[in-house]
């Protein structure tokens, strides 16, 4: 169903809600604590925009890889007619132009008939992998519980982008009945190579909320083996990870949409790992606040709700150059600047030089 209502009418609940460090129970981070607004990065007439993987191209440009879809409504639309579209730019935070559609459903009866979505986009030596989500039937049920996560790779960010072992998919739901994936789907990709290990991050559910776990292999095309456990405890729920490596340590910036953790609702948490399996709750900072901590000139009154309750940053990723998080992108439920599409908007990471994670 689609939500498009003005912001005025959010207003009283906006005010009640935390935005600030000061409703922050745990400490913030040094990115949390430097980001500085930069606005859009991709913004259409047409299309509806959410998440956003950036990299750098081999061109000097940064090279974003963008779920979309024509539909002005989020949900159900994500799940049924989401494309991954790619933009660039000479510069980090844009204007990105659009140059082309990367993959779309397959429209057969594949695992991934429906929707890519939530791009992930990396480079392992010579191949570029473009990660991402899919699913056979969006409708309720048996979707999300279909959901699973596929990969395709090519040789040039232009493609063709061809699927890993013919249909692509890499991991589902785990077939033991004993594991806490059962049933269940996995989304949500976030990868890393650590030690000749690929580290493929995920989501599912774990004691009645989203939970991340971890996946491993050798090889880039897998197999890739799931740990016994998620990453955190049961009652954190996780969403929407980035995974970068900083300092030699891994960190996980997931969103917090409920405030559980970091007590900013709709902010998001900081996750540092020093060897990738474990991220103690101990060591979780605030990863980001509110848009309007950071849009100074954020004015509620043109902007229009179209899904969520916040005017929060979804599906945060980070680009990381020269070792050191310097941008991160996100999508909004949001409209900042009215109408009925969503965008993806682009903050500097404006780090000093002695901050680490």
């Amino acid at each position: 169903m689609q939500i498009t209502i003005p912001i005025l009418l959010a207003a009283q609940a906006l005010a009640a809600a935390p935005q600030s460090r000061d409703a922050a129970k745990i400490p913030l981070s040094p990115i949390a604590e430097h980001l500085e607004w930069r606005g859009v990065a991709v913004q259409e007439e047409d299309y509806t925009i959410w998440g956003a993987s950036p990299i750098l191209g081999d061109d000097g440009r940064v090279h974003l890889f963008v779920s979309r879809w024509p539909e002005k409504n989020v949900d159900p639309a994500w799940r049924r007619s989401s494309e991954i579209a790619h933009y660039s730019a000479d510069r980090p935070e844009g204007p990105f132009a659009f140059e082309g559609v990367a993959l779309e459903g397959t429209g057969a009866e594949t695992w991934d008939r429906y929707a890519p979505h939530n791009p992930e986009i990396r480079r392992f030596g010579d191949t570029w992998a473009l990660f991402y989500v899919a699913n056979a039937d969006w409708r309720q049920p048996p979707h999300p519980r279909n959901q699973c996560i596929g990969l395709a790779t090519s040789d040039s960010l232009d493609g063709p982008w061809e699927r890993i072992g013919g249909d692509g998919r890499i991991l589902a739901g785990s077939k033991d009945p004993g594991h806490w994936t059962h049933g269940w789907h996995t989304v949500n990709p976030a990868v890393i190579e650590r030690a000749g290990v690929f580290h493929l991050y995920f989501k599912s559910r774990f004691g009645g909320s989203t939970a991340y776990g971890l996946a491993t292999a050798s090889e880039l095309e897998g197999p890739y083996v799931m740990e016994d456990a998620p990453l955190t405890g049961e009652g954190i729920v996780l969403e929407d990870a980035s995974a970068f490596v900083w300092e030699d340590a891994v960190c996980l910036l997931t969103t917090d949409n409920h405030g559980h953790v970091t007590g900013i609702r709709g902010g998001g948490t900081l996750w540092v790992s020093e060897d990738g399996r474990s991220f103690p709750r101990e060591r979780a900072r605030v990863g980001y606040l509110r848009i309007p901590s950071y849009f100074e000139q954020c004015d509620l009154d043109p902007a229009r709700r179209i899904y969520g309750g916040d005017p929060k940053l979804e599906r945060p990723k980070v680009l990381v150059i020269d070792g050191r998080p310097a941008w991160l992108y996100g999508p909004s439920g949001w409209a900042l600047h009215g109408g009925d599409r969503t965008a993806c908007y682009v903050l500097r990471i404006a780090l000093p030089a002695d901050a680490g994670p």
